[in-house]
Protein backbone atom coordinates (compact mmCIF):
# COMPACT_ATOMS: atom_id res chain seq x y z
CA UNK A 1 0.00 0.00 0.00
CA UNK A 2 2.67 2.67 -1.20
CA UNK A 3 -0.03 5.43 -1.89
CA UNK A 4 -1.86 5.23 1.33
CA UNK A 5 -2.92 8.33 2.28
CA UNK A 6 -2.22 9.80 -0.98
CA UNK A 7 -4.63 11.25 -3.31
CA UNK A 8 -3.95 11.28 -7.50
CA UNK A 9 -5.39 12.90 -10.25
CA UNK A 10 -5.45 10.97 -13.67
CA UNK A 11 -7.17 12.54 -16.54
CA UNK A 12 -7.87 11.13 -19.44
CA UNK A 13 -8.91 7.56 -17.10
CA UNK A 14 -12.40 7.60 -18.46
CA UNK A 15 -12.55 4.63 -20.95
CA UNK A 16 -13.41 1.50 -19.80
CA UNK A 17 -10.09 -0.63 -21.25
CA UNK A 18 -7.93 2.55 -21.51
CA UNK A 19 -4.51 2.85 -20.10
CA UNK A 20 -6.48 5.69 -18.04
CA UNK A 21 -8.17 3.19 -16.46
CA UNK A 22 -5.41 1.42 -15.70
CA UNK A 23 -3.03 3.87 -13.81
CA UNK A 24 -5.81 4.97 -11.80
CA UNK A 25 -6.56 1.57 -10.59
CA UNK A 26 -2.97 0.35 -10.16
CA UNK A 27 -2.52 3.68 -7.86
CA UNK A 28 -6.15 2.65 -6.30
CA UNK A 29 -4.69 -0.87 -5.78
CA UNK A 30 -1.66 0.61 -3.54
CA UNK A 31 -4.27 2.62 -1.60
CA UNK A 32 -4.26 5.93 -3.20
CA UNK A 33 -7.75 7.69 -3.31
CA UNK A 34 -8.28 8.81 -6.80
CA UNK A 35 -10.31 11.09 -9.28
CA UNK A 36 -11.35 9.59 -12.65
CA UNK A 37 -11.38 12.66 -15.18
CA UNK A 38 -12.57 12.87 -18.59
CA UNK A 39 -14.41 14.74 -20.95
CA UNK A 40 -17.43 13.00 -20.48
CA UNK A 41 -19.51 14.33 -23.46
CA UNK A 42 -18.25 15.17 -27.14
CA UNK A 43 -17.98 18.80 -27.31
CA UNK A 44 -16.77 19.17 -30.83
CA UNK A 45 -15.78 17.32 -34.03
CA UNK A 46 -12.78 16.48 -32.41
CA UNK A 47 -13.40 14.86 -29.71
CA UNK A 48 -16.38 12.09 -31.14
CA UNK A 49 -18.49 10.13 -28.46
CA UNK A 50 -16.55 6.96 -29.54
CA UNK A 51 -13.11 7.92 -28.84
CA UNK A 52 -13.86 9.87 -24.93
CA UNK A 53 -14.83 9.26 -21.71
CA UNK A 54 -18.61 9.44 -20.97
CA UNK A 55 -20.32 10.60 -17.95
CA UNK A 56 -21.22 6.87 -17.49
CA UNK A 57 -18.28 5.30 -17.79
CA UNK A 58 -16.21 7.44 -15.52
CA UNK A 59 -18.90 6.25 -12.79
CA UNK A 60 -18.43 2.88 -13.67
CA UNK A 61 -14.85 2.87 -13.52
CA UNK A 62 -14.74 4.66 -10.19
CA UNK A 63 -17.27 2.42 -8.48
CA UNK A 64 -14.71 -0.51 -9.54
CA UNK A 65 -11.65 0.95 -8.28
CA UNK A 66 -9.81 -0.73 -4.84
CA UNK A 67 -9.47 2.33 -3.28
CA UNK A 68 -12.27 5.21 -2.68
CA UNK A 69 -13.02 7.56 -5.85
CA UNK A 70 -14.57 10.23 -7.43
CA UNK A 71 -15.46 11.55 -10.43
CA UNK A 72 -14.91 14.88 -12.77
CA UNK A 73 -15.28 15.59 -16.37
CA UNK A 74 -13.04 18.02 -17.16
CA UNK A 75 -12.14 19.40 -20.93
CA UNK A 76 -8.07 19.53 -20.46
CA UNK A 77 -8.16 22.46 -23.36
CA UNK A 78 -10.00 24.82 -20.53
CA UNK A 79 -7.21 26.05 -17.67
CA UNK A 80 -10.05 26.83 -16.14
CA UNK A 81 -12.11 23.00 -15.87
CA UNK A 82 -8.16 21.83 -15.12
CA UNK A 83 -7.90 24.34 -11.92
CA UNK A 84 -11.81 23.41 -10.94
CA UNK A 85 -10.25 19.57 -11.19
CA UNK A 86 -7.50 20.08 -8.95
CA UNK A 87 -9.82 22.00 -6.60
CA UNK A 88 -11.92 19.07 -6.74
CA UNK A 89 -9.28 16.65 -5.54
CA UNK A 90 -8.33 18.73 -2.34
CA UNK A 91 -12.05 19.65 -1.05
CA UNK A 92 -13.03 16.00 -1.69
CA UNK A 93 -9.80 14.15 -0.64
CA UNK A 94 -7.96 16.98 1.24
CA UNK A 95 -4.65 16.89 -0.48
CA UNK A 96 -3.17 16.38 -3.68
CA UNK A 97 -0.19 14.25 -4.51
CA UNK A 98 -0.10 12.58 -7.55
CA UNK A 99 -1.16 13.97 -11.00
CA UNK A 100 -1.23 12.00 -14.24
CA UNK A 101 -1.45 13.55 -17.37
CA UNK A 102 -3.04 10.47 -19.48
CA UNK A 103 -5.81 12.80 -21.58
CA UNK A 104 -4.28 12.44 -25.57
CA UNK A 105 -5.42 12.79 -29.00
CA UNK A 106 -4.08 9.66 -30.97
CA UNK A 107 -7.14 9.32 -33.25
CA UNK A 108 -6.20 12.13 -35.76
CA UNK A 109 -3.82 10.74 -37.88
CA UNK A 110 -3.77 11.88 -41.99
CA UNK A 111 -0.67 12.49 -44.32
CA UNK A 112 0.71 15.90 -43.74
CA UNK A 113 -0.79 17.71 -46.80
CA UNK A 114 -4.73 16.77 -45.21
CA UNK A 115 -3.75 17.51 -42.05
CA UNK A 116 -6.33 20.81 -41.57
CA UNK A 117 -5.37 23.36 -38.93
CA UNK A 118 -8.62 22.47 -36.81
CA UNK A 119 -6.66 19.08 -36.74
CA UNK A 120 -3.50 20.72 -35.83
CA UNK A 121 -4.93 22.41 -33.00
CA UNK A 122 -6.87 19.67 -31.92
CA UNK A 123 -4.15 17.49 -30.80
CA UNK A 124 -1.70 20.55 -29.81
CA UNK A 125 -4.62 21.56 -27.74
CA UNK A 126 -5.33 18.57 -25.43
CA UNK A 127 -1.87 17.07 -25.91
CA UNK A 128 1.04 19.46 -24.98
CA UNK A 129 -1.52 22.58 -23.83
CA UNK A 130 -3.61 20.36 -21.88
CA UNK A 131 -0.71 18.91 -19.98
CA UNK A 132 1.03 22.06 -18.92
CA UNK A 133 -2.69 23.28 -17.79
CA UNK A 134 -2.60 19.93 -15.61
CA UNK A 135 1.32 20.26 -14.37
CA UNK A 136 0.57 24.77 -13.91
CA UNK A 137 -2.44 23.34 -11.45
CA UNK A 138 -1.28 20.17 -9.69
CA UNK A 139 1.74 22.09 -8.75
CA UNK A 140 0.67 25.31 -7.77
CA UNK A 141 -1.67 23.33 -4.98
CA UNK A 142 1.64 20.80 -3.97
CA UNK A 143 3.37 24.12 -3.46
CA UNK A 144 1.10 25.31 -1.20
CA UNK A 145 0.59 22.44 0.88
CA UNK A 146 4.29 22.30 1.20
CA UNK A 147 4.40 18.11 0.98
CA UNK A 148 5.86 17.57 -2.52
CA UNK A 149 4.15 15.98 -4.84
CA UNK A 150 4.40 13.44 -8.34
CA UNK A 151 3.45 15.01 -11.27
CA UNK A 152 3.69 12.74 -14.58
CA UNK A 153 2.62 13.05 -18.44
CA UNK A 154 1.87 9.74 -20.42
CA UNK A 155 3.90 11.01 -23.83
CA UNK A 156 4.61 7.91 -26.00
CA UNK A 157 7.60 6.55 -28.21
CA UNK A 158 6.29 9.34 -30.07
CA UNK A 159 7.98 11.52 -28.10
CA UNK A 160 11.52 9.90 -29.10
CA UNK A 161 11.08 8.99 -32.56
CA UNK A 162 8.82 10.51 -35.67
CA UNK A 163 5.92 8.93 -37.58
CA UNK A 164 3.98 8.82 -40.46
CA UNK A 165 1.11 10.50 -40.54
CA UNK A 166 1.35 11.52 -36.96
CA UNK A 167 2.97 15.00 -37.25
CA UNK A 168 1.05 16.63 -34.92
CA UNK A 169 0.79 14.11 -32.39
CA UNK A 170 4.51 13.30 -32.86
CA UNK A 171 5.43 17.41 -31.71
CA UNK A 172 3.08 17.45 -29.13
CA UNK A 173 4.68 14.22 -27.29
CA UNK A 174 8.12 15.45 -28.39
CA UNK A 175 7.08 19.09 -26.61
CA UNK A 176 6.26 16.96 -23.36
CA UNK A 177 10.27 16.42 -23.27
CA UNK A 178 11.32 19.94 -23.05
CA UNK A 179 8.69 20.77 -20.88
CA UNK A 180 9.55 17.82 -18.11
CA UNK A 181 13.19 18.85 -18.24
CA UNK A 182 12.28 22.59 -17.66
CA UNK A 183 9.56 22.19 -14.70
CA UNK A 184 11.64 19.58 -12.97
CA UNK A 185 14.10 22.11 -12.31
CA UNK A 186 12.05 24.98 -11.41
CA UNK A 187 9.91 22.43 -9.06
CA UNK A 188 12.83 20.04 -7.80
CA UNK A 189 13.56 22.38 -4.85
CA UNK A 190 9.85 21.82 -3.55
CA UNK A 191 10.02 18.23 -3.63
CA UNK A 192 7.97 17.60 -7.03
CA UNK A 193 9.46 15.49 -9.50
CA UNK A 194 8.21 15.71 -12.81
CA UNK A 195 8.59 13.00 -15.39
CA UNK A 196 7.19 11.47 -18.80
CA UNK A 197 6.89 7.86 -19.44
CA UNK A 198 6.78 6.74 -23.16
CA UNK A 199 5.18 3.95 -24.04
CA UNK A 200 5.30 2.43 -27.23
CA UNK A 201 2.31 0.94 -28.64
CA UNK A 202 -0.77 -0.20 -26.36
CA UNK A 203 -3.81 -2.03 -28.19
CA UNK A 204 -6.58 -0.67 -25.85
CA UNK A 205 -9.92 0.80 -28.03
CA UNK A 206 -7.95 3.76 -29.45
CA UNK A 207 -5.18 1.40 -30.10
CA UNK A 208 -7.20 -0.85 -31.73
CA UNK A 209 -8.35 2.00 -34.25
CA UNK A 210 -4.90 2.94 -34.73
CA UNK A 211 -4.25 -0.53 -35.80
CA UNK A 212 -6.81 -0.42 -37.94
CA UNK A 213 -5.80 2.86 -39.83
CA UNK A 214 -1.99 2.08 -40.34
CA UNK A 215 -2.88 -1.63 -41.30
CA UNK A 216 -5.26 0.16 -43.88
CA UNK A 217 -2.64 2.93 -44.76
CA UNK A 218 -0.04 -0.21 -45.52
CA UNK A 219 -2.10 -2.23 -47.89
CA UNK A 220 -2.29 -5.38 -45.22
CA UNK A 221 -4.22 -7.02 -42.44
CA UNK A 222 -4.50 -6.17 -39.25
CA UNK A 223 -3.37 -9.70 -38.29
CA UNK A 224 0.15 -9.11 -40.51
CA UNK A 225 0.35 -5.22 -38.88
CA UNK A 226 0.33 -6.60 -35.61
CA UNK A 227 3.07 -9.58 -36.79
CA UNK A 228 5.41 -7.03 -38.01
CA UNK A 229 4.89 -4.68 -34.57
CA UNK A 230 5.98 -7.60 -32.43
CA UNK A 231 8.93 -8.47 -34.82
CA UNK A 232 10.18 -5.07 -34.80
CA UNK A 233 9.75 -5.34 -30.74
CA UNK A 234 12.88 -7.38 -28.94
CA UNK A 235 10.17 -8.56 -25.98
CA UNK A 236 8.31 -9.84 -28.96
CA UNK A 237 4.90 -8.16 -27.83
CA UNK A 238 3.03 -4.90 -28.17
CA UNK A 239 2.97 -2.81 -24.86
CA UNK A 240 0.01 -3.51 -22.33
CA UNK A 241 -1.95 -1.05 -20.41
CA UNK A 242 -0.69 -2.94 -17.20
CA UNK A 243 3.07 -2.68 -18.11
CA UNK A 244 2.41 1.91 -18.19
CA UNK A 245 0.34 1.78 -15.39
CA UNK A 246 3.24 0.16 -13.29
CA UNK A 247 6.19 2.33 -14.22
CA UNK A 248 3.83 4.97 -13.23
CA UNK A 249 3.41 3.29 -10.00
CA UNK A 250 6.92 3.61 -9.72
CA UNK A 251 7.82 6.91 -10.68
CA UNK A 252 4.96 8.28 -8.48
CA UNK A 253 6.72 5.90 -5.23
CA UNK A 254 9.03 6.93 -2.39
CA UNK A 255 11.72 4.87 -4.66
CA UNK A 256 11.98 7.19 -7.58
CA UNK A 257 12.42 10.58 -5.25
CA UNK A 258 15.86 10.92 -6.75
CA UNK A 259 14.06 10.80 -10.18
CA UNK A 260 12.93 13.99 -12.34
CA UNK A 261 13.23 15.20 -15.74
CA UNK A 262 13.10 11.95 -17.12
CA UNK A 263 11.36 10.44 -20.06
CA UNK A 264 11.55 7.05 -19.31
CA UNK A 265 10.88 4.85 -22.12
CA UNK A 266 8.47 1.90 -21.79
CA UNK A 267 8.51 -0.15 -25.15
CA UNK A 268 10.29 -3.25 -24.75
CA UNK A 269 13.53 -2.50 -26.43
CA UNK A 270 11.49 -0.68 -29.28
CA UNK A 271 12.50 2.50 -28.63
CA UNK A 272 16.36 2.64 -27.65
CA UNK A 273 16.79 6.71 -26.73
Amino acid sequence: MRFAGKVAVVTGSGREGGLGEAIARRLSEEGAKVVISDIGTSRDASTPDAMIGSTDEMKRIADAMPSEATTFACDVRDPAQVEALADHAVETFGSLDIWVNNAGIGYIMKPLVDVSVDDWRAVIDVNLNGAWFGLQAAAKRMIAAGKGGRIINVASQAAKSGFPHAQAYSSSKHALVGLVRSASIELGPEGITVNNVCPNHVTTGLGKWQNEHFAEVQGISVEEYLKRMAARIPMGRPGLPQDTASAIAFLCSDEAIYITGESMNVSGGEEPH
